[in-house]
């Protein structure tokens, strides 16, 4: 498949304007090839780089990468609306690949000389990342050393750095507060840790680091880019998207997989349904499963709740960065909004998987079946703790309470 990009370099003349029907076809392109490796992209535990090569060849991970290193710089639910449509295709592919697309973004929140390592000798490294911050850095002139285990490092082998979360001494000089800090491949070694029953293909791996130093321009803290006001933002400071707050834009690229997997598997269950003929010895053969009122309802109830979850997605990304470039500060409850509606979005995908899988009998037992494997692959993205309801939607009501919500916005 040709291009429609050319891998920028720094010294590059800025990118033509940015051409979503372009990148919409070509992940409609992908799709079938995609689609096809699914199972085997389970099995292997990760990515296949002719998958990343092809993303990479129609910009997929330019989208929100800034213009100064050859990105288009555009916002998030562009990349959400990219990754629904490949979620359809593969969960386990478009987790990965909406999340390294989006840790360019991430990448950019950095100072800009932390910037310049990542993309100074390759224009097209990316970046994975584990957030819980497993373990105290270390104070070395100019400086941290970092050593643990950072474990669901989502697309490490697919990887170039990686974005590891640590406590460090606090800026303010008091305490500890919780940081990212930027690895290079070189400096970590990958332990094989992944084998689960949902998200497979996702190669979620663990990280191990042994005494590595890591520069003081290399740090992003999370108080940093949960409030918007990152070194990065100051760099970019003409384009008032680099201020919207980290979790009310990364987090929709992983809702966008639990979204776009359930409304994938919809199509699936539609094609493998409407001509099927009922088997059963016992309960009645030879009946059209397409005629059973049961069945017309769990296809309505499926379509309704991805329309509705996608439609809360995008409504709210917008939202907020229509609100950012038009110059006002993106509040506590614009934040614990979005996270709701990532984390309800999620539930309504589960929902959908729920009812089409549930009626797929015998068939649905075979781990080839896509719609079983889309079930999997929904639930897998509830339990992440960004998207659990739980977690999230009671964080919500205690600010729509009145009560000072707990959690991270």
């Amino acid at each position: 498949m040709n291009s429609f990009v050319e891998h920028a370099v720094l010294d590059a003349p800025p990118r033509t304007a940015f051409d979503k029907a372009a990148l919409l076809r070509g992940i409609e392109a992908l799709s079938p090839q995609i689609k096809a490796a699914a199972r085997q992209t389970e099995r292997d535990g990760q990515v296949p780089d002719s998958h990343m090569q092809a993303l990479r060849d129609i910009g997929y991970f330019d989208i929100v990468k800034p213009r100064e290193f050859g990105g288009y710089q555009e916002h998030f639910d562009v990349l959400v609306e990219a990754n629904l449509q490949l979620a359809r295709s593969c969960a386990s592919t478009a987790w990965v690949a909406g999340l390294l697309s989006a840790h360019q973004w991430l990448a950019a929140s950095f100072p800009v000389e932390a910037q310049r390592d990542v993309w100074g000798d390759n224009p097209d490294a990316l970046l994975c990342g584990s957030y819980a911050p497993a373990a105290k850095a270390g104070v070395d002139a100019g400086g941290y050393r970092l050593s643990g285990n950072w474990s669901f490092s989502s697309g490490c082998e697919n990887a170039d750095w990686a974005l590891c979360a640590a406590m460090i001494p606090a800026l303010s000089g008091e305490g500890l507060e919780p940081a990212f800090l930027l690895v290079p491949a070189a400096d970590y070694t990958i332990l094989e840790t992944w084998d689960v029953v949902g998200l497979g293909g996702t190669g979620s791996k663990t990280l191990e680091l042994k005494d590595v130093f890591v520069p003081g321009h290399r740090v992003l803290t999370f108080a940093q880019t949960t409030s918007g006001n990152t070194p990065g933002a100051g760099h970019y400071a003409d384009d008032l998207a680099f201020r919207v707050p980290m979790l009310t834009v990364i987090p929709s690229c992983l809702a966008s997989v639990a979204v776009g997997a359930a409304a994938g598997a919809l199509d699936d269950y539609l094609e493998a349904t409407g001509a099927r003929v009922t088997r059963g010895a016992v309960a009645g053969a030879h009946q059209k499963m397409a005629e059973f009122p049961t069945i017309q309802l769990r296809v309505a109830d499926a379509a309704a709740s991805t329309d509705a979850a996608q439609e809360i997605l995008l409504r709210d990304l917008r939202r907020v960065t229509d609100k950012t470039l038009a110059g006002h500060a993106v509040t506590v409850e614009d934040r614990i909004v979005s996270r709701r509606g990532q984390s309800f979005a999620v539930s309504l995908a589960l929902r959908a998987a729920e009812a089409l899988n549930a009626s797929t009998g015998g068939l649905g037992l075979n781990l080839s079946n896509p719609v079983q494997r889309a079930w999997r692959d929904v639930n897998a993205v509830s339990r992440h703790i960004s998207m659990n309801w739980d977690a999230v939607g009671t964080m919500y009501g205690q600010m729509a309470l009145g009560l000072t919500p707990r959690g991270q916005y």
